[in-house]
């Protein structure tokens, strides 16, 4: 089992960017692919990026493919998302998500096994 915590959200003008980042505790944080998704109000959950156990591979919504990019760190049990040439539409709640059974992790969200609680990023134009 993994807990997740995201932290690194808030306000920010477009154009602008924001890091997040997601603690992850528990064993073998390296036997779980990464995800970020996000939610904005009213709309369903949305895949952003999601990175392979060992790092080596990530892949990426097409709508923030060459502003957002996904990392992991092993050793410190981390997953980051750096995101730049924010756009009002990049409003939302942000989570991460462990996925357990698939090396490259998935696009769907029902895939994730675990969950955190969530950031708000907000961007204002």
């Amino acid at each position: 089992q993994v807990q997740l915590v995201e932290s690194g959200g808030g306000l920010e003008q477009a154009g602008g960017s924001l890091r997040l980042s997601c603690a992850a505790s528990g064993r073998t944080f390296s036997g779980y692919a990464m995800g970020w998704f996000r939610q904005a109000p009213g709309k369903e959950r949305e895949f952003v990026a999601a990175i392979r156990r060992s790092g080596t591979v990530t892949y990426y919504a097409d709508s923030v493919k060459g502003r957002f990019t996904i990392s992991r760190d092993n050793a410190e049990n981390m997953v980051y998302l750096q995101m730049n040439d924010l756009k009002p539409e990049d409003t939302a709640v942000y989570y991460c998500a462990a996925d357990s059974h698939l090396p490259g992790g998935s696009s769907q969200w029902r895939a994730y096994d675990y969950w955190g609680q969530g950031t708000q990023v907000t961007v204002s134009s």
